[in-house]
């Protein structure tokens, strides 16, 4: 057999692009003559406005898409009452970020942005800086947070306090047009990105479907679902595997073909994608405490592969769904077209419609009275938080244990209150708090036992999971985590939290120790003083709780 002529193939041929623009400007942008050729041209200045502009559009927009599927949990009759309570949450929190001034999440990410210059656009040479430069503006004037770390030694590290670098990646593909995806990845979303290096046993149905059943299932709910979930097979590398799982997460390669071909070009597999999506349904966990909606969609790409390798990327988008497409072309600079109304998405349903069975609990009774009156009520039990939290996170945490082990006891703060893992966004003018929601609690889990020994951590509240130490931490101690809703931050800000103090470690900036007053403060009791952890009932019994169940 002789071997086959050359046929070029794009790894992902993508169909003709359906997005809706709008314009932004036109001024920077021109068309200049060379020989026989016509090349769109693009001035600095265009660069750094698009990337200021498209950063500020997901930090408080999303797309109908995405605000459609939280509309249909709502109106599904199959949903639990916990799933629609969460959405019904993040639809409010989408309607107050589209103000403009309190960003959807605290976590306003790492700026990403993908570039594809077509071959007759020219520009100074300089792209990656000007994009960066439009990214630092847009943190610099919104009310967004520096999360960027700069490594000054391997093991020492400072805030870069603009939230630069940005990940800027520019690749030569095209004609006369210049194609962006701008994405906020949040450290929640962006843990939740794996990649696992198997051989072609996994290519049968029965075992690839089992596998992924376990990964999927212990991706948790760290991360802010329901998720856009993406599962990559194959890949020509490890890392292309991975980075086409992210593009398929946002959903920027829903137009590949849907079958393969003997040159080798991905496609997305429907039926696969649609069996993944039952599974995700029965699972139990749901959007965050129980029921179906774990999962908004699955997108699976299935890849080439070299003989000897077999790639498989899992990634996620979380209810911070934050990318938008843009292009320059001849006739000017385009943004993709967010939804600047989501308060149309909202049902007549009213919060007096989810109340359920809500227990309220006051913060400002001593903690072991909170304590009493959490062990008398199950895991799932539905809870509506007011009093004085204090807030600490990954670097006071690590501040706190050197202090216990250098001899010294905890802070009283952190015995006398429970705890709130989370870090805010900068406060606009005239607001008590920037946007405020809770951060992944599996980071300070190796802090649990040795602060609940010492007396502190016992009533903790965050996002998310925690692994089998804290539970047997609690229960060893009489301590609770109770988990709130990942994803309103802006709402949170808005409604719930009341007053704001910095009581330690000020120098770390949003990482600080702070003390707030919150009120009707969503919350559930995941895992409580008798080792009971709502994540580890099997998946009908999640399904069942929905209003809170009492002993």
């Amino acid at each position: 057999m002789g071997m086959p002529g050359f046929d070029y193939t794009a790894l992902l041929p993508l169909a003709v692009d359906g997005t809706e623009y709008r314009l932004l400007f036109t001024d920077g942008v021109g068309v200049d003559r060379i020989g026989k050729k016509e090349f769109v041209t693009v001035e600095p200045q265009v660069l750094r406005l698009l990337a200021e502009e498209a950063f500020r559009d997901i930090s408080h927009l999303l797309r109908p898409a995405h605000l459609g599927r939280l509309r249909a949990i709502m109106d599904d009759p199959n949903a639990s009452p916990n799933d629609k309570f969460v959405a019904f949450d993040l639809l409010k929190n989408a309607a107050v970020a589209a103000g403009g001034v309190l960003p959807m999440c605290q976590d306003t990410g790492t700026a990403i942005i993908q570039g594809w210059r077509g071959r007759h656009v020219l520009s100074d040479g300089a792209d990656a800086e000007h994009l960066s430069h439009g990214v630092y503006d847009a943190f610099r004037k919104l009310n967004l947070r520096y999360s960027q770390l700069a490594p000054l030694s391997m093991y020492e590290e400072r805030n870069t306090g603009t939230n630069l670098p940005a990940q800027v990646e520019l690749l030569a593909d095209g004609d006369n047009e210049y194609k962006f995806l701008f994405m906020a990845k949040g450290g929640g979303s962006a843990n939740k990105s794996f990649l696992y290096q198997e051989t072609k046993a996994l290519l049968n149905e029965r075992s690839l479907l089992g596998f992924l059943a376990e990964k999927i299932a212990a991706i948790g709910t760290a991360a802010c679902p329901p998720y856009h979930l993406a599962i990559v097979v194959g890949g020509t590398s490890a890392e292309y595997a991975l980075k086409t799982a992210k593009l398929a997460s946002a959903h920027y390669l829903d137009s590949l073909p849907i079958s393969g071909s003997p040159g080798g070009h991905g496609f997305r597999d429907l039926n696969l994608e649609q069996q993944i999506w039952d599974l995700t349904q029965g699972l139990g966990i749901g959007a965050q405490f129980g029921g179906r909606y774990f999962c908004h969609d699955v997108r699976v790409v299935r890849l080439p592969r070299h003989g000897g390798s077999c790639p498989v990327a899992v990634a996620v988008s979380c209810s911070a769904d934050r990318q938008a497409l843009a292009k320059i072309t001849a006739e000017g600079v385009f943004l993709e077209r967010l939804e600047t109304d989501p308060a149309r998405f909202l049902p007549d349903t009213t919060a007096d419609d989810l109340v359920g069975d809500v227990v309220p609990i006051d913060l400002d009774q001593s903690i072991d009275a909170l304590r009493a009156q959490l062990s008398r009520h199950s895991v799932g039990t539905r809870l509506s938080l007011s009093g004085t939290l204090i807030v600490a996170r990954d670097l006071a945490h690590a501040k706190m244990k050197e202090r216990l082990d250098a001899g010294a006891g905890l802070p009283d703060y952190l015995r006398n209150h429970p705890v709130y893992y989370a870090g805010p966004a900068k406060t606009p003018q005239g607001h008590t708090s920037g946007s405020f929601g809770p951060t992944t609690a599996g980071r300070m889990d190796s802090y649990v036992e040795q602060f609940q020994k010492a007396g502190g951590s016992l009533i903790m509240l965050a996002k998310g999971n925690r692994s089998n130490a804290v539970t047997h931490s609690c229960a060893a101690t009489g301590g609770f985590y109770l988990g709130t809703i990942g994803g309103p931050a802006a709402r949170l800000a808005q409604d719930c939290i009341k007053k704001i103090d910095t009581v330690e470690y000020s120098e770390l900036g949003m990482e600080a120790v702070r003390r707030i007053e919150v009120k009707d403060f969503p919350a559930f009791i995941v895992i409580d003083d008798k080792g009971n952890d709502f994540f580890a009932q099997p998946g009908p019994a999640a399904l069942t709780l929905g209003p809170s169940r009492r002993d």
